[in-house]
């Protein structure tokens, strides 16, 4: 199976969920480092009725590989949450980063096929089509370059037991209708579509990385510029330098500036917009800036 070492350093903290992904991720990360040096985090989001039998799966498969594990109970989740599957995710990062050392994700290339095709339905933009990232801080990914099968196959092979989450196959979800529906449809256009997917997302990161590298120039390493230097460029890179901007200041994600930024460059010299996603432009003096939007009816 293709695992990527190199991301695979002490201490790692394994995030288990007790599937096949994650219970062959947490037998390389042992095989490699040492039990010593692996912590396994299960988190219970409570969603289910019986997700207290997948802890104590967890506690035997870890306990087997002589390894310490950390589980964790986060809900059930109250009325408000919208989204539910971006509440657990967001909740098993959080208790994850609280950990010391590198986290590691059980995402195969499996995960970013449907991935990609899933933000590329849900949102514009070409960090749609860029998928996850093999890091991005402490969160670690060896197994982008293995499928699904290979994950499967691994742990047959190392009598490894493992949990197959209902939550994979509920059309309710949309991640599951991408992987029951569309990506099947994909295969059917060519035998090769994920792999093909797969290569465009590879050579855009490459891409990416050259673009980003002018963006930076243009920008400079202040988190003000002058609007004028911006409307002076091309207006791809213009709209980029927007977002980066908000995003440098904001130490957060911004998507929706990107779909906001010619409102921003048409700005006056002296003007306020709020843009979304808790980001407000800011313009004094001719020298753009952004700051966080005030809580409404602050």
């Amino acid at each position: 199976m293709d695992v990527d070492v190199a991301l695979l350093r002490a201490p790692l903290v394994v995030m288990f969920s007790g599937g096949g992904d994650s219970t062959a991720l947490l037998h390389l990360a042992v095989s490699h480092l040492g039990p010593s040096s692996v912590t396994a985090l299960h988190v219970d989001h409570g969603i289910r009725e019986d997700s207290a039998a997948d802890a104590s799966h967890c506690a035997r498969v870890a306990s087997s590989l002589e390894v310490a594990l950390v589980a964790e109970r986060v809900g059930p989740p109250g009325a408000g949450v919208g989204n539910l599957q971006a509440w657990a995710r967001e909740a098993r990062y959080a208790a994850a980063l609280a950990l010391e050392g590198d986290v590691a994700v059980g995402h195969t290339a499996s995960d970013q096929v449907e991935t990609i095709l899933y933000r590329l339905a849900a949102s514009p933009g070409r960090r749609a089509l860029l998928g996850m990232s093999p890091r991005e801080g402490r969160i670690v990914r060896p197994l982008l370059s293995a499928t699904r099968a290979d994950t499967l196959a691994y742990c047959q092979a190392h009598g490894l037991p493992f949990l197959d989450d209902p939550a994979n196959d509920d059309p309710s979800y949309a991640r599951a209708r991408v992987r029951s529906a569309v990506v099947p449809a994909f295969r059917s256009l060519h035998p090769a579509a994920e792999e093909n997917v797969l290569r465009t997302a590879s050579l855009l990161r490459e891409e990416a990385s050259a673009l980003d590298a002018v963006v930076d120039e243009l920008l400079g390493d202040g988190e003000v510029v002058p609007l004028e230097r911006l409307r002076a460029a091309h207006p791809a890179l213009a709209r980029l330098a927007v977002r980066r901007l908000a995003e440098r200041t904001l130490s957060a994600r911004a998507p929706r500036v990107l779909g906001r930024a010619d409102e921003v460059l048409a700005m006056g010299p002296n003007a306020a917009l709020d843009l979304g996603d808790g980001a407000r432009a800011r313009v004094r003096g001719g020298l753009l800036s952004f700051e966080r939007s005030p809580p409404r009816g602050a």
